[in-house]
């Protein structure tokens, strides 16, 4: 780690932020806030349900890509599997890849079975599958960043979904690449990676993203 990332992490005033915004912008979040962006700019999108139908699917995309695989994290913290529900190691983090790869392949293969929400969500849930996937292989050579695979992804899909619907999301696109950067730069000011490992993460939640798109649309 060079001497300027060090003065970085050693700054108390930012790492109080930087912290925050690690937890609301927590790459197990990022499917709950790229439905609730459909759900705004593509309404009509979801025109063949209901409204209560629709918290319901939204629920249980929260409870299957961000409760159950928190949840697993935080038993095999208590069952003495990891040390940290922080999961600083690379050895603590197999375990938690597999089980939020499972659900994100489940994610993807229900979307393939809805018809009532946008064809888009095939796509980015297969992003996100092969993006864990991605991550436990590199996994095993350095530590690669989670939240900036996950802002990386989430910042594509949101370009990609401009592609498919031919729509001009010129602000939001901004938003979410300035979103992407300061999630790097606050998992750099925190030390919990380099920036190689932060780079590493931010270009497989990129590629696997197109990659999906392509594969799938």
């Amino acid at each position: 780690m060079s001497s300027k990332e060090m003065n970085l992490i050693e700054t108390p005033v930012l790492r109080v932020p930087a912290k925050l915004v690690s937890y609301l912008l927590h790459p197990l979040f990022i499917p709950t806030y790229v439905f609730f962006f459909l759900i705004y700019q593509f309404p009509y999108e979801f025109a063949g349900i209901t409204e209560w139908q629709l918290k319901m699917r939204l629920f249980g995309l929260f409870w299957m890509t961000a409760f159950f695989p928190a949840f697993s994290v935080f038993l095999l913290w208590r069952l003495k599997f990891s040390e940290s529900i922080f999961l600083r190691t690379q050895k603590e983090r197999i375990v938690p890849y597999v089980i939020t790869m499972f659900f994100y392949w489940w994610m993807y293969y229900l979307s393939r079975n809805f018809s009532d929400q946008p064809e888009v969500l095939k796509f980015f849930f297969m992003g996100m599958f092969a993006a864990t996937v991605v991550g436990l292989i590199v996994n095993n050579y350095q530590k690669i960043s989670m939240h900036a695979m996950g802002a990386g992804g989430g910042m594509t899909a949101i370009i990609l979904f401009s592609f498919y619907y031919q729509q001009p999301l010129g602000l939001p696109i901004t938003i979410a690449t300035l979103l992407a950067g300061l999630v790097c730069t606050c998992r750099l000011l925190l030390g919990d990676h380099n920036s190689k490992e932060v780079y590493t993460g931010l270009l497989t939640g990129i590629l696997c993203q197109v990659g999906a798109y392509f594969f799938v649309m």
